[in-house]
């Protein structure tokens, strides 16, 4: 048997290799298994502005719609049915008390990403509802849409290093201090959202508004693995 720094086996054929035989130790080995190639800050930045943007556009076709999803970004819809503050605002406003829970857990860096992307959520939405009126839209195309464009929108986020903000900080406090399982404290905390929207939008809408969140779990859930993606 050969060691990698040993001679080559006379007996071994040539035709498939080069002059030293090194082809057959490369069929085993792979070079660049486990290595990780991290983003730069430009492309932070740009990966950042670029997420923060679909998950305005997002948030602003749900509203249009008349229709919730889960997360903080479905308590802020929920809450321009029922208080005189737009989206824009009460997207910052609701994510404030997670910030704090960031710094605990996740540190300075963490919430300092986190906070600076709602803040360019909160602009983006601003925007659109300055540059693009919509008079009319599906609301079927409008949820599934909103919900495709925000999940979307977080696996970018996610992989630069920074979120959204949200019930995500409380799933994993509950996992790390309680040992309960965060995938499902995150669950029962977006149908809790989406329930209390019963209380200001008819049945069908809500109806709605819950198949568009499925839509964006599955998303996530799919694409946010442990090991599917290294940046």
């Amino acid at each position: 048997m050969s060691t990698p720094d040993s001679e080559p086996d006379p007996a071994t054929p040539r035709g498939h290799g080069d002059s030293d035989g090194r082809s057959e130790r490369g069929a085993n080995i792979q070079p660049l298994a486990g290595h990780v190639i991290p983003h730069s800050a430009v492309e932070d930045v740009l990966g950042v502005v670029t997420g923060t943007f679909m998950a305005a556009l997002g948030l602003y076709l749900l509203e249009q719609s008349e229709a919730v999803s889960g997360g903080t970004a479905g308590l802020a819809l929920l809450l321009t049915f029922g208080t005189p503050l737009g989206l824009a605002w009460l997207f910052f406003l609701v994510n404030i008390p997670f910030f704090g829970l960031a710094l605990w857990r996740k540190g300075w860096r963490f919430t300092l990403r986190t906070a600076v992307s709602v803040g360019i959520v909160s602009g983006f939405a601003a925007i659109c509802e300055i540059f693009m009126p919509v008079p009319d839209i599906n609301p079927v195309f409008g949820v599934f849409a909103g919900n495709a464009l925000l999940g979307v929108a977080l696996l970018i986020v996610f992989r630069h290093g920074s979120s959204l903000g949200g019930f995500n900080i409380l799933a994993i406090i509950a996992q790390e201090q309680f040992n309960l399982r965060g995938g499902y404290v995150q669950m029962g905390l977006d149908i809790t959202v989406i329930l209390f929207a019963l209380t200001v939008l008819a049945p069908e809408n809500v109806l709605l508004s819950a198949a568009g969140a499925v839509v964006m779990n599955i998303i996530i859930a799919f694409n946010h693995r442990p090991g599917r993606y290294r940046a």
